[in-house]
């Protein structure tokens, strides 16, 4: 698991759900905090909607295979959201009001 430590000049952390060595994903932690609220919500928010969408659906006429890709598309929203809220957090924790 990623740990950012504000206190470090870490730039760039990779997201979690990364699995290459070299991570095509990556949060910019000098981005406004507002900006990576904004990204994080939007995911949490789609994988939200995802499962309310598979809550009122019924599977009788489903595909058993469609369940893993269901299922692994909400990981991808939900994790990176969280990634994203632990560097907004983290940032706004330490953020000051401007003059």
């Amino acid at each position: 698991m990623n740990k950012w430590n504000p206190l470090t000049d870490i730039r760039y952390i990779p997201l979690n759900t990364n699995l290459t060595d070299s991570p095509p994903l990556i949060i910019d932690t000098e981005a406004n905090p507002q900006d990576i609220l904004e990204a994080a919500l939007q995911r949490i928010r789609a994988s939200s909607d995802l499962l309310k969408t598979l809550h009122c659906v019924c599977f009788k006429h489903g595909d058993i295979e469609d369940i893993p890709h269901i299922t692994h598309a909400l990981f991808l929203l939900t994790q990176d959201g969280c990634d994203l809220l632990k560097v907004a957090q983290q940032r706004m924790m330490g953020w000051k009001a401007p003059v």
